[in-house]
């Protein structure tokens, strides 16, 4: 049974910086893709950033430049470092494990920006 397990969320100061981490009880964690989304009150889930097995990263249009995706396969984790952090990140983020059409998601976690 594949479990992921979030974990670093919080409130946090506008223009701070937080670091998400979520590990995984995957056989093969090297091989996944491996992402992050969030979910705000109102809103659609969205991308936030992903990194693929061989280590390319791609990112949401509102986190570039701030957040960076990281992961090591020797762990099993997926990090996400978010820096300069906006009101507008406030939401739950998702972990997510991708491979071979099948998707397996963690219980979020909550982030707060606010003063």
């Amino acid at each position: 049974q594949v479990q992921l397990v979030e974990s670093g969320g919080g409130l946090v100061q506008p223009g701070g910086s937080l670091r998400l981490s979520c590990t995984a009880s995957i056989t093969f964690f090297s091989g996944y893709v491996m992402g992050w989304y969030r979910q705000a009150p109102g809103n659609q889930r969205e991308l936030v950033a992903v990194v693929t097995s061989s280590g390319n990263t791609n990112y949401g249009d509102a986190v570039k430049g701030r957040f960076t995706i990281s992961r090591d396969n020797a762990k099993n984790t997926v990090y996400l470092q978010m820096n300069s952090l906006k009101s507008e990140d406030t939401a739950v983020y998702y972990c997510n494990a991708w491979y071979n059409a099948r998707s397996y998601w963690g219980q979020g976690t909550q982030v707060t920006v606010s003063s």
